[in-house]
């Protein structure tokens, strides 16, 4: 007979750490690709918003997601783009709209093939019922997060 006591494995309510753990684990692997590509995560996330619009998008909305998704101010948003810009990922097209360039697709394509696999793998076996669930909580979270910075700034 063992004097071990048995462990008791509790899965742990999703709370701001869990959360920040999970987004912070998948940052990690997203910037260790990134940095092999030369890019920074803002500057992922701002070429994203370009790459998967259908055409030249106006600057104001590029950096109208870019300070909702990353919560950065609008001058941070603007240097993101600026830098994209002077890189040769992104051109001004006309007065206000930016575009993808033929680099700037290739870079967030690369980067694209290169995380899918390992996203793959991080997601590969969770049930979808699991996954429609954590959306919908997270979704929810997100929302109210963000009623409470508009609160704040408010």
């Amino acid at each position: 007979m063992s004097a071990t006591t048995p462990t008791t494995t509790t899965t742990p309510l999703v709370g701001p750490r869990v959360i920040a753990l999970a987004h912070y684990a998948g940052r990690a692997l997203l910037e260790q690709v990134l940095t092999r590509h030369g890019a920074t995560f803002q500057q992922s996330v701002t070429l994203r918003l370009v790459a998967v619009a259908d055409g030249p998008v106006e600057r104001d909305r590029v950096i109208d997601g870019v300070v909702g998704s990353l919560k950065i101010d609008a001058a941070q948003a603007h240097s993101v783009v600026d830098e994209l810009i002077a890189a040769e990922l992104l051109a001004p097209q006309g007065p206000s709209q930016v575009r993808i360039t033929d680099a700037g697709r290739e870079l967030y394509d690369s980067t694209s093939a290169a995380t899918a696999p390992i996203t793959a793998r991080i997601y590969a076996g969770l049930p979808t019922e699991d996954l429609a669930a954590a959306g919908r909580v997270l979704t929810l979270i997100t929302e109210r997060a963000n009623a409470e910075l508009a609160a704040m700034a408010g």
